[in-house]
């Protein structure tokens, strides 16, 4: 495993991290879940990556289990903040009251006493960005925050955020989590410049386009009983690749991953990889081995012929508008 700082910050991270989203405390047992966080934690991962919302706060629960026991500080541990957690008014959001109350919820579940990094989940268009910010900033120095970061959020929200953050001495944003592989580059044209200038790194999901990527989608068939396809939760992001001239194009990525020795998973992880600005790639699984085969992109160099066919491959099917990254305009 090689390991890359968090933007310009001192943190360093593995450059293929952990997550759970969709899979612990839903669509994986228990039992597999851990056997998952124990195979990252023997292919030499350190960073886990969650949210308070997914699989409606079990994911924490299930990944605290999962890590108790393990020297704390040898780990990096991230979690997430805005959507909701409860049926309240104020039980969502980025508000002075929903961080602070939803923070503290986080690291009862995951057992610890601070989490390395807070993200904002998406940017919150009902709560003033000086709010937010200096809430972050308040649990930074009451040390149960190190570093804060946002998901999702377009170039003019960062940097918005930044320039508060500069002129009120508050601490500066150091990371974004936004999608990003092969088929969805929309961070490129002006969240990877800013990003680049400012000294933010990308922990990007969905390197592998929710299995896309891997080839196991083919075209004019049913997408594989339980894959991520056919979970509520999952396929919502996944549907709109799921498109015959999409699938045929990923198909013609296999000879290129075989030629160089890799699995179509471990192609596309290293691709994300290639990017200067991306500090960590998260991976999910529901099996062991899925994590054994996805951390052997770490430290893949791909050469610009590679790169190249890649592009010609997939050609018209690379999702590059950056007005696709969107928050919702109302708290849902």
């Amino acid at each position: 495993m090689e390991f890359r700082h968090l933007g310009r910050s001192g943190l360093m991270v593995s450059e293929i991290s952990y997550g759970n989203w969709i899979t612990h405390g839903s669509q994986v047992e228990e039992d597999a879940a851990k056997q998952c966080v124990r195979a990252a934690l023997d292919e030499g991962i350190t960073t886990f990556d969650t949210a308070d919302v997914y699989a409606g706060t079990k994911a924490e629960e299930v990944l605290g289990r999962a890590l108790a026991g393990v020297r704390r500080e040898s780990l990096e541990i991230f979690t997430k903040v805005y959507w909701p957690t409860g049926q309240g008014p104020n039980d969502r959001g980025l508000s002075r009251k929903h961080i602070t109350e939803s923070l503290h919820g986080s690291l009862r579940r995951l057992q610890t006493d601070y989490v390395d990094l807070y993200q904002a989940h998406r940017f919150d268009y009902e709560t003033p960005l000086e709010e937010t910010l200096k809430t972050f900033d308040d649990l930074v120095r009451q040390g149960k925050v190190l570093y804060v970061g946002v998901s999702e959020w377009t170039a003019e929200q960062i940097g918005r955020a930044l320039k508060i953050a500069d002129e009120m001495g508050f601490d500066r944003l150091v990371s974004n989590q936004p999608q990003y592989s092969m088929l969805w580059r929309v961070i490129e044209a002006e969240v990877v410049p800013l990003s680049e200038k400012e000294g933010v790194g990308q922990i990007v999901f969905s390197p592998i386009a929710q299995g896309v990527l891997t080839g196991k989608y083919l075209p004019g068939q049913p997408p594989p009983a339980g894959s991520r396809a056919t979970d509520p939760a999952g396929s919502g992001f996944i549907s709109r690749m799921l498109d015959d001239d999409v699938l045929t194009r990923v198909q013609r990525l296999g000879p290129i991953a075989a030629d160089l020795g890799l699995s179509m998973a471990q192609l596309a992880v290293a691709w994300v990889l290639q990017n200067p600005n991306v500090s960590s790639a998260i991976v999910g699984a529901s099996r062991p081995e899925q994590v054994r085969d996805n951390v052997r992109a770490s430290g893949v160099k791909l050469d610009a012929e590679v790169l190249k066919k890649i592009d010609d491959v997939l050609g018209p099917v690379v999702e590059r508008d950056p007005a696709k990254t969107v928050s919702p305009e109302r708290r849902p």
